[in-house]
């Protein structure tokens, strides 16, 4: 399985922004609003999307399968985002969001039998991601697949990203990162901006006791920067997170995986 680690990783690259255009395309806002979501804050929405496949999940599912977001914030709007819509509700209105998204991304980019032929592979690869121990990859693997080609495409892109997240999670716990350490340990590398880490609704002080146990570790400097150590742990981390998520690549193959990526970066 090692020679798709490299593939897993490219795949990621160009998969991950397709399935985000759920939460932060113009278009799903504005479906979201017309459920009744207050979209002054994005995680009424967000947890709604993607948590939906689920069914009307509580707070101590959502936090455990979203796994970095702090159990306070998941509190404060679940399970309160089911009343506003119900799950099924929201899964119709997923797609409607993404089928006005996508239209206008995909325009003029690939042709009719060029999205036919990557939602064709993205769809194999997604039936081929091993579901067990992975709760949110076969969450939306359980929901039909629509007929429009840029609908399964987009569905496909889903199901590949929560493999991996879920995957990552499983990562995350074998190497002894709780939630909140492991957004410390990825604003100590500068992998993402400290205000996305920490908007994930962790007080200061856990901010703070979180980076004492990673520096007791030797992963990080008292100032939260990474010690060289914690970059190659992050990065053993990284790898069986790709590991984990090969499946679908080794059972697509190397050309045909070729093809999907030549494919999405037209996107």
């Amino acid at each position: 399985m090692s020679e798709y680690l490299s593939v897993a990783r490219r795949m990621w690259h160009l998969l991950e922004p397709l399935h985000a255009l759920l939460y932060f395309a113009p278009e799903a806002r504005q479906v979201a609003a017309d459920l009744g979501y207050d979209v002054a804050s994005r995680w009424p929405s967000y947890f709604a999307w993607r948590t939906a496949p689920l069914g009307a999940a509580g707070p101590e599912l959502v936090t455990a399968t979203l796994y970095t977001f702090s159990p306070r914030l998941v509190a404060r709007y679940v399970p309160q985002i089911w009343t506003v819509a119900e799950p099924a509700k929201v899964l119709d209105a997923r797609l409607l969001a993404m089928d006005r998204a996508l239209t206008a991304l995909i325009d003029g980019r690939l042709t009719t039998a060029q999205l036919t032929e990557a939602a064709r592979l993205a769809r194999q690869a997604a039936e081929n991601a091993g579901p067990a121990g992975h709760p949110l990859a076969a969450a939306n693997l359980d929901l039909p697949w629509p007929e429009a080609p840029h609908l399964v495409l987009w569905q496909a892109a889903t199901v590949i990203r929560e493999h991996r997240g879920d995957g990552h999670v499983a990562a995350l716990l074998t190497c002894g990162l709780d939630p909140c350490e492991a957004l410390v340990s990825v604003a100590a590398i500068g992998a993402a901006p400290d205000t996305e880490v920490a908007g994930r609704g962790w007080s200061a002080q856990e901010w703070r006791d979180a980076r004492h146990r990673l520096a007791a570790r030797g992963w990080i400097t008292p100032d939260g920067t990474a010690t060289a150590r914690g970059r190659d742990e992050h990065q053993a981390i990284e790898r069986l997170t790709d590991h984990l998520a090969a499946g679908p690549w080794r059972a697509l193959g190397h050309s045909r995986a070729d093809r999907l990526a030549h494919l999405l970066r037209q996107l």
